[in-house]
């Protein structure tokens, strides 16, 4: 059973490949002068099971980003300048409390969904009530109370300030028609098959390999965009997704390119692309903190001191996919720099493997030749989870479980099937694994993801909007809740230098590099691509600014 489930993936990612390598593209395939019609972008997330549900981040319309091209959020915040002001989108106004507690937003009177009705200001309310009552559509983990409509405005309330969170609850919430999902039984589950939403684009065909949608005939609320049909490839791994950006194939993406330069700028120099901007989020390995020995943070600390992230940053990230985080606070910088406390100021990440060996014994632990024995006399092994396709995690991980063996942790390594990953992580069912974290205009959103005693959730729990590791430390939960709550820089300094003792003591997430929000991508038939003359939006394709982008977009030429 197990070959035959491989050999579908193997065929499954073969099959995408074939298809995205015929040249099945009127752009491949037009005369000379003509302009550009299509455009064509790829993920490198292996084969999809047909699932346009918005609210979840497991499904395909989330994976490929396309999501963001059929349903729309109230405003768009730009992560790469995330100081900047909101752009108004289907809200042209929102109005917070002095508290922020409560949001009042004032709905575009011009919106249309795809299927000709207008959107309202109950379609909105009905939205945040949804993901109200049901957290597993509440990935951000917010804490809705209630969203009123009344005439053109909504009033939307929260049982805490959202100081920290305004993008969250204005940005990433896709607001769906309440004249359809009303009548769907369970939202969590449902697939979504004819998804109808105020974006300029329709689902056209769906299959595992490519997602095609084609722009509405009309009825937009704004200009439709040059782009008349986007096509979302699945590729099987970063290497498939890698060859397809470098012959042209695919034109967008968010992919780990090793040695980019060569293996796809190269290929063609005037029009392959990368932008990839830094914010305010970090990667690192994420440890299972019910299982024991890993309860325990003194194990957690050693292996931070022996995992050599220079090493992964060179090697694993090919020196620029995702910067080296220095400070033992794990922020990254620039970006961190300012937020940092003055006590952990300079203080930087050293390999020390000797250091780490005496930290072990120190506390209970004993070295029996190359193996460590926990306090019970338990040899101290770890199993290391990601996608298989995912090369640099991959790469991480091995660099990790060479690490880990100098303290005599013996570590294996699992290649995971990616929607089974997903759902391991926020089930809690895992040991440790790469991934990142959330980012925002402030290091709350790392600190969050990572130890937040909200988002607690009992193992085989989904726990979508953090705390993987099941972190369990009410100090850290209280200076989360003090950061977003204070009213004066003085009190948030003193909640953010309370998370950052907790992190370095407790030691819940190994951080290793920071985040990125960009992309790959060709100007040979688009141009108004986001870059550092620009930097208009993030560059992902998964983001919600990906539909700003596509707005964006000209032929080239024109």
């Amino acid at each position: 059973m197990r070959r035959r489930q491989l050999l579908a993936v193997a065929l499954a990612g073969a099959m995408a490949t074939a298809l995205a390598a015929c040249g099945d593209s009127p752009n491949a395939n037009k005369k000379n002068g003509q302009a550009a019609t299509v455009l064509n972008v790829g993920m490198p997330n292996g084969p999809q099971a047909e699932n346009n549900n918005p609210f979840l981040t497991t499904s395909a319309a989330a994976s490929l980003g396309y999501r963001w091209q059929i349903f729309e959020p109230l405003m768009m915040w730009n992560p790469v300048k995330p100081a900047e002001p909101f752009k108004p989108w289907l809200a042209t106004k929102a109005e917070w409390s002095p508290d922020y507690a409560s949001v009042k937003v004032t709905i575009r009177d011009n919106a249309t969904w795809s299927d000709g009705q207008k959107l309202t200001a109950e379609d909105v309310a009905f939205t945040y009530n949804l993901v109200k009552k049901y957290p597993a559509l509440n990935d951000q983990g917010v804490p809705y109370t209630d969203a009123t409509a009344s005439g053109n405005e909504v009033t939307i309330t929260m049982a805490s300030p959202q100081f920290v969170n305004q993008q969250k609850v204005l940005w990433r919430v896709p607001i769906v028609p309440k004249h359809i999902w009303e009548k769907i039984s369970d939202p969590t589950t449902d697939p979504v098959k004819q998804p109808v939403g105020s974006g300029p684009y329709t689902l056209k065909s769906f299959t595992p390999a490519t997602t095609t949608l084609t722009v509405r005939d009309g009825g937009y609320w704004q200009d439709l965009p040059k782009v008349k049909e986007l096509r979302f490839t699945s590729y099987t791994d970063n290497s498939a997704q890698t060859t397809a950006l470098a012959n042209g194939e695919s034109e967008w993406s968010f992919v780990f390119i090793p040695n980019y330069q060569t293996v796809f700028a190269a290929k063609d120099q005037a029009h392959h692309k990368v932008w990839a901007p830094a914010i305010l989020g970090i990667h690192g390995l994420y440890v299972n903190t019910t299982k024991k020995p890993f309860d325990d943070p003194v194990l957690r600390r050693a292996m931070n001191m022996v995992i050599d992230r220079e090493d992964i940053f060179t090697t694993a990230e090919a020196g620029y996919f995702h910067p080296l985080v220095k400070s033992v606070t794990g922020l990254p910088s620039p970006a961190g720099d300012s937020f940092i406390a003055p006590e952990f100021k300079g203080q930087e990440h050293k390999v020390d493997v000797e250091g780490a060996k005496a930290l072990l014994t120190g506390a209970g632990y004993k070295l029996d030749g190359n193996t460590l024995k926990d306090k019970t006399g338990k040899a101290v092994t770890l199993k290391l989870t990601d996608p298989a396709g995912w090369s640099d995690y991959q790469t991480s991980l091995e660099i990790v479980k060479d690490n880990l063996s100098k303290i005599g942790i013996a570590a294996t390594i699992d290649k995971a099937n990616q929607d089974a990953w997903f759902r391991n992580v926020e089930q809690g069912n895992f040991d440790a694994t790469f991934r990142w974290t959330e980012g925002g205009a402030t290091p709350y959103d790392i600190y969050r993801t990572v130890m937040d005693g909200r988002q607690l959730k009992p193992i085989g729990t989904a726990s979508p909007a953090g705390n993987f590791g099941r972190f369990n430390n009410q100090q850290a939960t209280e200076a989360l809740k003090a950061y977003a709550n204070a009213t004066d820089e003085a009190a948030r300094t003193a909640a953010m230098t309370t998370l950052q003792k907790v992190f370095i003591d407790q030691m819940p997430m190994i951080p290793v590099g920071a985040d990125n929000i960009g992309g790959a991508y060709s100007t040979k038939n688009w141009t108004g691509w986001p870059d550092d003359s620009n930097p208009y939006g993030a560059m992902q394709p998964t983001q919600p600014n990906a539909l700003d982008v596509v707005l964006h977009l000209k032929p080239a030429g024109s």
